[in-house]
């Protein structure tokens, strides 16, 4: 799928996109990343996918690993973005949005019955206070909402929301 991302340094848009990973090696921990994407694409209930910028194909901007659990219910079980793009320094923005909202995509086609649509997502941080930021910046730029003690999810309305904006 054909999404936009942003070049931090000249704020000019740059065409991606979301793919399956044929071929490609996915990210470890050995590479910078907190996921072991390489690990964890190996299991058969995950689907994996990557966003690469079109300019430089070879490079992953960021990962996502989404899957059904129970068959039925859609789950972001693991997104991040590449080290490259965090902080004062990074090169693009809406790597995430792109990835969030593909999984939200998702959720609308694989969600069965009362879940379709509903993405649930949890997060995890070894730092309270880490886990209570990213809760709030993802309430507060993706209209998640807190399910629990560390579940989040996605409304089909906010889902929309974030297809529209990051996908068409």
């Amino acid at each position: 799928m054909k999404v936009k991302i942003v070049r931090c340094i000249d704020n000019e848009s740059i065409e991606a996109k979301i793919m399956s990973p044929a071929n490609v090696i996915l990210p470890s921990i050995t590479d910078g990343w907190r996921f072991n994407f390489k690990k964890h694409a190996k299991k058969k209930q995950f689907q994996t996918y990557i966003l690469v910028a079109t300019t430089t194909p070879d490079e992953i901007e960021g990962c996502l690993i989404f899957q059904l659990k129970d068959t039925v219910e859609p789950y972001m079980a693991y997104i991040e973005i590449a080290p490259h793009n965090k902080g004062t320094e990074k090169r693009y923005e809406k790597v995430a949005g792109c990835l969030i909202a593909y999984a939200c995509r998702l959720s609308f086609i694989s969600g069965k019955n009362h879940f379709k649509g509903w993405l649930a997502f949890d997060v995890m941080e070894e730092n309270k206070d880490d886990e209570i930021k990213l809760m709030a910046l993802y309430s507060q730029k993706y209209a998640a909402m807190k399910w629990g003690e560390t579940t989040m999810v996605l409304s089909p309305e906010a889902g929309e929301n974030l297809i529209n904006k990051y996908l068409n």
